[in-house]
């Protein structure tokens, strides 16, 4: 029987191994650089000879079972078909895709505060699919991909100059840079007072001036302001009331304020006494309003010494002039005020 036995295994055909089959390959796309680990999942793999990506070979391949192989990708480009080879012959292709290195050219605006929240559009290419948009460490706030050119994001907080890259499958792009830049501090505002009608032109003092795009008082942009250097401004008041804050916005935030008020103008109701003598020292009560800031009191164009009493209160020394009546007003921070009429007698002749 042994021998019959050997007799018939003798003439038994062999069995051929079966060909392997692919199904997947995960993930399907990376960079066109390679050495991306995928797993590719099918069927009769044991004895894989070879595993290749288009026309070139698997960096390296491990079989883990029957049905799964661990390989790390070449370089390539493009879609690429992967077959598996083995003593069972060479399965049927899926396809892997070489997503090429995104590249970024721009960021616009490339600068913007430190405390964050800027705009910005960044252009390349390779962009869609975008896994990652850096400043720097610091991850986007927020960024959408509008095309394969380009990315609207939002800056997170930062310092200095920072690279900026955008991440996709296909790797991570160069960089391009954004400056962070500092808040403007103001120091001071000289004039701080002036009329409420406006006008006044003011000098600000403060540190980080430089390309300001707006100055505002309250709530009023200034109406116009020149920017002298990176430490002073020349602007003009807008018409406004009351004690308002003034602040200057930069690329890098809007400043500390400081505090300009505006001074209601002056108006002048009696004059007492409104007639006096001819010479010099004779002494005149002036009443009204808004006096409080009272730089100068006319009689014509003679001015008087004076001293302010109150707000409502003014007491000058009308100076020597010709027989006759004269216009008297006060100017203040707020503006000059409506005339009374002094009258110097001349001394009875003797």
């Amino acid at each position: 029987m042994e021998n019959s036995d050997l007799a018939a295994q003798a003439v038994r055909p062999s069995v051929a191994a079966a060909a392997p089959v692919l199904s997947s390959v995960i993930p399907s796309t990376g960079p066109s650089a390679g050495s991306s680990t995928v797993t590719l999942n099918g069927s009769s793999f044991t004895g894989a000879t070879a595993v290749n990506f288009g026309t070139n070979l698997a960096l390296s391949y491990t079989v883990d079972t029957a049905a799964k192989i661990t390989a790390v990708t070449p370089p390539g480009t493009g879609a690429v078909p992967v077959t598996v080879r083995s003593p069972g012959g060479t399965s049927n292709s899926v396809t892997y895709t070489y997503a090429a290195t995104p590249t970024l050219t721009t960021v616009s605006p490339n600068q913007g505060p430190a405390s964050g929240g800027t705009t910005v559009i960044l252009t390349g290419t390779g962009l869609t699919g975008a896994t990652a948009v850096t400043f720097g460490s610091n991850a986007a706030t927020t960024y959408t991909v509008n095309s394969a050119t380009q990315i609207t994001a939002v800056a997170p907080a930062g310092t200095g100059a920072v690279p900026v890259t955008v991440t996709t499958i296909g790797g991570t792009t160069g960089p391009v840079y954004f400056f962070y830049l500092n808040a403007p501090s103001l120091i001071s505002v000289s004039p701080n007072q002036g009329p409420v009608s406006g006008g006044t032109t003011v000098t600000l003092t403060g540190t980080g001036l430089t390309g300001a795009t707006a100055v505002t008082f309250g709530s009023n942009a200034a109406t116009t302001y020149t920017v002298n250097s990176a430490t002073q401004i020349t602007a003009v008041a807008p018409a406004g009331t009351g004690a308002v804050s003034v602040t200057v916005t930069a690329p890098g935030g809007t400043s500390n304020t400081v505090i300009y008020t505006y001074v209601a103008a002056p108006v002048l109701s009696v004059l007492s006494p409104a007639q006096g003598p001819t010479d010099t020292g004779a002494g005149v009560t002036l009443t009204g309003s808004a006096l409080t800031t009272t730089g100068t009191v006319s009689f014509g164009a003679t001015p008087a010494a004076f001293t302010v009493l109150s707000d409502t209160t003014v007491v000058a020394l009308a100076p020597a002039g010709p027989a006759g009546p004269v216009s008297v007003n006060v100017t203040t921070a707020g503006g000059i005020s409506n005339s009374r009429t002094y009258t110097r007698v001349s001394p009875p002749a003797i």
